[in-house]
């Protein structure tokens, strides 16, 4: 019996080690976030949304030539990849970064250059909240919006359907992602059923502003 269980251990390490993509650990318990973001909802969406794409995009590299490559090389060349390997690879890479964005902390903020940059180009966070909610409000169907660092240093606000994200060489609005909200359904339905909009009013509550800010300090060009 314990041979049997040794055996079993050494498989699935085996497994994880030749799987090139790993889902990593939630940083908080599932109900962490309540009544915000519900346990059920966190479970299902962490545990069978993310944790498929994780698994769909390492079946689907297998048959590909481009097994070695980071998730950014992926995106910067995804328009001339296989479907399976675009919807996949942004629904992990979205995923992942969603959950750091996200935080059972209370009363995070932004940096001082954040703000500043908040405040030059919005007139201030309440209004960088409403431009962001009004652009998960227009986007027909499921996918992200999404607050990124262009070229120039701009703070951009920006959607994409489905699981593309601003990395892609193929996205309209190109830009470094340093904020991102998931609007699919699955991420609110349990709780919110079909009013996107008080799923858009909670999220703020849990929104992770040091993880933002450090994300905004990393994509600045200097």
């Amino acid at each position: 019996m314990l041979n049997k269980k040794i055996l079993i251990v050494m498989l699935t390490l085996s497994l994880s080690v030749s799987a090139q993509f790993v889902q990593k650990p939630l940083p908080y318990a599932y109900g962490a976030l309540e009544p915000y973001i519900d346990a059920k909802t966190m479970e299902i969406h962490y545990s069978k949304h993310h944790a498929g794409y994780v698994k769909n995009l390492n079946d689907a590299l297998k048959v590909t030539a481009d097994k070695k490559m980071t998730l950014e090389q992926l995106f910067s060349k995804i328009s001339s990849l296989p479907a399976a390997v675009r919807n996949n690879a942004g629904g992990h890479y979205n995923h992942q970064m969603f959950w750091t964005l996200l935080t059972p902390e209370k009363n995070t903020k932004p940096s001082a250059a954040l703000l500043k940059a908040i405040t030059e180009k919005f007139g201030g966070i309440e209004n960088l909240k409403q431009q962001l909610d009004q652009a998960a409000l227009s986007r027909f169907g499921s996918g992200w919006v999404w607050l990124c660092v262009s070229g120039n240093n701009n703070l951009e606000i920006s959607s994409t359907a489905n699981q593309d994200n601003p990395l892609m060489d193929d996205v309209q609005n190109k830009g470094i992602p340093i904020l991102c909200i998931d609007i699919w359904e699955h991420a609110y339905y349990l709780k919110y059923q079909d009013k996107r909009a008080d799923y858009l009013s909670a999220v703020w509550n849990v929104i992770n502003w040091n993880e933002v800010s450090a994300r905004y300090n990393s994509a600045l060009i200097k």
